[in-house]
């Protein structure tokens, strides 16, 4: 009886290790595989990132030992080149589709998406043709037999569902929405901050324009 097959259980560090080595292998074919170097770049962007991290070589080095063990990286040596260079292999653990490799590596990267994010994010990656395209991935990546993917549950006011992976193991749906709701009271309170200081400023600019009024009254 053939075994059936799981989808492993992946740290922050691997997710955003592995989903580079995805992003890149389309992105930017031609620097792909990639070098340490080139890998810990990408994993520090400040774009197309959630979160925003920081990592060193030794971590992804670290990190890089464990993809290996679990399959999912292997290495390889181009040209004169003599740095060690990784490429991932998750296409060839798991029966995925380019289009289904380009939907988990948005979600590993950029955290819970809608499909309409998705279809608006992932056009480096693949080209869907419609909203209904990327419905029908995720409906396939959510498939009870081998579920990469899972629909997040409906918030207040909320229009369009949203959908994250299970790479890192069933996610903690209460932690998603503190995490989001932290989020969101941190850019009001980054935008009261905002606006303070240019009422502060409008002030200073109106101060001055009526000292001068008054020199030349």
């Amino acid at each position: 009886m053939e075994e059936k097959q799981t989808l492993p259980v992946l740290n922050a560090e691997e997710l955003r290790v592995l989903g580079v080595l995805m992003e890149k292998s389309k992105t930017t074919p031609e620097y792909y595989p990639m070098t340490i170097n080139a890998l810990t770049a990408a994993c520090n962007q400040k774009t197309s990132r959630k979160p925003v991290v920081n990592y060193d070589e030794q971590t992804v080095v670290l990190t890089l030992d464990g993809l290996k063990r679990k399959g999912l990286i292997s290495t390889a040596t181009g040209g004169s080149s003599r740095s060690i260079k990784y490429k991932h292999n998750f296409a060839i653990v798991f029966p995925v589709l380019p289009q289904e490799v380009a939907v988990l590596c948005l979600l590993m990267l950029r955290g819970a998406q809608t499909p309409g994010e998705i279809n608006t994010n992932s056009g480096r990656l693949y080209e869907f043709e419609s909203l209904d395209d990327v419905q029908d991935v995720l409906e396939r990546l959510s498939d009870p037999e081998l579920p990469y993917v899972i629909q997040l549950p409906k918030r207040a006011g909320q229009k369009e569902v949203r959908y994250v992976h299970l790479l890192g193991g069933v996610p903690d749906l209460q932690a998603e929405e503190e995490y989001e709701a932290l989020g969101a009271s941190r850019s009001a309170v980054a935008l009261e901050t905002r606006l303070a200081k240019v009422e502060e400023e409008l002030a200073e600019l109106k101060a001055a324009f009526d000292k001068l009024m008054a020199e030349l009254s």
